[in-house]
C-alpha cells in the first residue's frame, strides 16, 4: 500500500474558498479516478515563516502500478485545475509514503 502525500501552503486571501473547493470538487475528483481508495486532509499545525496555512492530504493506493497510472492519466489535469482556479496562490509539494506496518488497537 502507497500514500501520495501532497502538501499545500495556500495563501490566506483565498484559503476559505480554497478549502471549500478541495473538500467539495478537487478531492472527490481525485477519488473518481478510481486509483486511491480514501483521502485524508490534515491541518499542519506548524506556522510557516512565509505566512499562509499548511494542509497535508493523503490519497491511499494499492500499488506503485496503480500511482503510475495516476501520473500518467490524471496527474496533469488534476493539478491544472488548482493553477486555473487559485494561480498563484499556493506551493505544493508531493511525496510517495510506503506504508510498512498499520496498527489498529
Amino acid at each position: 500500500m502507497l500514500i501520495y502525500n501532497v502538501t499545500i501552503n495556500i495563501d490566506e486571501s483565498v484559503h476559505d474558498n480554497w478549502l471549500l473547493w478541495m473538500q467539495e470538487t478537487h478531492i472527490p475528483e481525485m477519488l473518481a479516478t478510481g486509483k486511491f481508495s480514501h483521502a485524508k486532509m490534515t491541518k499542519v499545525l506548524v506556522e510557516e515563516e512565509m505566512g499562509g496555512v499548511t494542509y497535508s492530504i493523503q490519497y491511499t493506493t494499492k500499488d506503485r502500478i496503480t500511482l503510475e497510472a495516476y501520473y500518467k492519466e490524471d496527474a496533469e489535469r488534476l493539478r491544472a485545475d488548482a493553477q486555473k482556479y487559485f494561480p498563484n496562490k499556493f506551493v505544493a509539494f508531493r511525496t510517495e509514503l510506503e506504508v510498512i506496518n498499520q496498527q489498529i488497537p
